[in-house]
């Protein structure tokens, strides 16, 4: 038995500041502890010692020096290592930010600072009703941006006032408790399933919050361009360097906001970190398409007429007849066979096609001198498995190319196919498209991606009517609000609206839906779509180089020309692995080849994360719930600091 002197002199002064909303300042509380005892009973006597009766379920325990969060709070002091010299915050776990949104909005909420990222994130999209979370990640602004806005802002006369929708729905200021609003574990969101908005009994929920069906739409849709003197004001990355620097204000998913610095109400931007859009199809997600009643009318009975074909199709099916559109027999796989012109890319060498005969079977394409020459050895079989796509495609020159990148032990080897016309052209592609991902022809994806290329290419098309012309005249249009710097130094500014309102006049009569998913196929078919870059060393160079990470492939890019070196495929990576003492990311792959580079644009965690979210990404699949496994997406870039 311990008398109470040896007690005393076992316990210990531990001072604590608490972070309380009612008092506007920070207050230290001295506790008397012993290192028996755990953290969840230093919470229950700073409760006691305050007397302030409120919830204090969302508060927990920070410490400063460490950095990190007590959020066990069945351990004792001495296993988490705090003594008298501790510096601990008795904070809120929820805290305000705002975040700049995909469509130039800015919203205000409470936000998880003691969960990490990826959680924190999962939550924010649930309140926005933003689906995939996992493609999504928050990005702090870089130097460049904040200097730019700075100087704006300072040489103005009048202050920049922010347009911030808040959706906080705990009153603070007045000093009531803290109510755990959009955050409570016994609430579950319930869906529209037409239009995907959050359900009557889930927005009874708010009340009187800012998060209403009206505050939800004004979210969901795009805003409009931004005035010159807006864009004037705006970062906008003049070369790869720049973009690499942007992206070095990723935030680590692995860990909590509170752990990289980041201060209440400060401002981060929600991005789509990842460029592997899952589940993209208009069948499943149906939102209101136009404010127009004729064409709500049209779409609404096309998808009905999909639905019955669907369903006739498959009552046939059943009962032994034969459906309208004749399934091709699966073990009949079908070939393309044409004359097709092909160019290799050689140094000190001009751009001349050669016309050979192309026999696409499988995912090999084969080509020889001559149609009469099929039957016999071909001059080249190329393995399409595995290749990189790209369109090199202009419509009103006539011109439509296919580029192949054939993965081989050093990189890539570029080929050009090029197409007589549109039809011959979307045929192939589609067949490129599939080979690349291991599908043959014979697979049921192939027709509609035929229609799809078909589709893309016409609204590509240039057709100039009397109606835009008409329109040139009555509309109120800046064309340098809607395309790159770029783009507007090359063209005037007649020329760019004429080019816009003809592409306007192709889509104009689609519904609203498809035409957002025909400006994102328009957007795949950049070259440099889903590439984020970083500035980087290799190991045994002397210069810098950037580095692009995609999706599927680590593309080497000459820092000055811009021009790719080389390309190194996720599918033949055999490992990777970073050397935390130097900060070095090392990959090996397949057929003995290995890289190692170090970052310098960016900390080697924020790469290391790049590779391991998109492997993670390329593991879901349709038939899987809509659960994450979040313990594989850490394994796989939390990695070991």
């Amino acid at each position: 038995m311990l008398s109470s002197s040896d007690f005393a002199s076992a316990s210990w002064e531990l001072v604590v500041r608490v972070d309380h909303e009612i008092e506007k300042q920070l207050k230290d509380i001295t506790l008397r502890v012993s290192g028996d005892l755990h953290i969840g009973g230093v919470m229950l006597k700073l409760v006691e010692q305050m007397n302030i009766a409120q919830d204090w379920s969302d508060f927990a325990l920070w410490w400063e020096q460490k950095r990190c969060w007590l959020l066990k709070t069945h351990w004792t002091l001495d296993k988490c290592g705090v003594q008298a010299d501790a510096n601990l915050l008795f904070t809120p776990q929820h805290k305000m930010l705002r975040l700049r949104l995909p469509n130039a909005k800015t919203v205000r909420l409470r936000v998880s600072f003691s969960a990490v990222v990826f959680k924190a994130v999962a939550d924010i999209c649930k309140v926005l009703n933003i689906r995939r979370p996992e493609e999504l990640s928050l990005l702090k602004p870089s130097g460049d941006y904040s200097k730019k806005k700075k100087k704006k802002d300072k040489n103005n006369k009048e202050p920049v006032i922010e347009d911030v929708l808040n959706l906080d729905s705990s009153s603070t200021s007045s000093g009531s408790p803290v109510s755990p609003g959009l955050y409570s574990k016994t609430m579950t969101p319930t869906y529209d399933p037409i239009n995907g908005m959050p359900a009557l009994s889930t927005m009874t929920w708010f009340g009187d919050s800012p998060l209403t069906e009206q505050n939800c739409n004004v979210l969901a849709f795009s805003q409009p361009p931004p005035s010159p003197d807006v864009l004037a004001d705006m970062f906008q990355p003049r070369s790869l360097v720049d973009k690499a620097k942007m992206n070095a204000g990723w935030l680590d998913s692995s860990r909590s906001l509170m752990e990289q610095n980041i201060q209440e109400d400060e401002q981060l931007l929600l991005r789509f970190k990842y460029y592997t859009f899952f589940d993209l199809n208009p069948k499943y997600h149906i939102s209101k398409l136009s404010q127009c009643a004729d064409i709500q009318d049209f779409a609404t009975k096309s998808e009905v007429d999909e639905v019955e074909a669907a369903l006739s199709s498959l009552e046939v099916t059943l009962e032994g007849g034969k459906a309208d559109n004749t399934l091709e027999d699966i073990t009949d796989i079908p070939k393309l066979a044409d004359y097709l012109k092909l160019f290799r890319p050689k140094k000190l060498m001009l751009k001349a096609f050669k016309q050979y005969w192309f026999v696409f079977k499988d995912t090999s394409i084969a080509y020889f001198k001559n149609k009469e020459l099929e039957q016999g050895e071909p001059i080249e079989k190329l393995n399409i498995r595995g290749c990189e796509i790209a369109p090199d495609v202009n419509v009103a020159g006539r011109k439509f190319g296919i580029k192949l990148l054939i993965p081989v032990a050093d990189g890539m080897n570029e080929v050009y196919l090029r197409c007589d016309h549109e039809d011959q052209y979307a045929r192939w592609m589609a067949a490129c498209i599939l080979a690349s991902k291991g599908k043959t022809m014979a697979d049921s994806s192939y027709q509609p991606e035929v229609i799809s290329i078909l589709s893309f290419l016409k609204m590509k098309n240039r057709n100039s009517s009397p109606l835009v012309a008409s329109s040139m005249e009555s509309m109120d249009m800046n064309p340098e609000c809607l395309v790159s710097p770029r783009c507007a130094k090359k063209h005037k500014s007649k020329q760019l609206a004429a080019r816009i309102l003809e592409a306007h006049h192709n889509v104009a009569q689609m519904p609203l839906v498809e035409a957002k998913l025909q400006f994102i196929q328009a957007w795949q078919s950049l070259p440099e779509f889903g590439l984020t870059y970083y500035l980087v060393r290799f190991k045994g160079s002397k210069k810098d180089d950037i580095l692009g990470v995609s999706y599927n492939r680590l593309i080497r890019i000459d820092a000055v020309t811009g021009i790719p070196v080389t390309t190194w495929r996720f599918s033949n990576m055999k490992q990777w692995n970073v050397n935390w003492e130097i900060r070095q990311v090392a990959i090996e792959f397949d057929q003995n080849v290995s890289i190692a580079f170090t970052c310098l644009s960016a900390d080697c965690k924020i790469v290391h994360e790049y590779i391991g979210g998109y492997i993670f990404l390329s593991t879901r699949s349709k038939d899987q719930n809509e659960t994450l496994d979040e313990d594989l997406f850490h394994k796989l870039t939390g990695g070991q600091d």
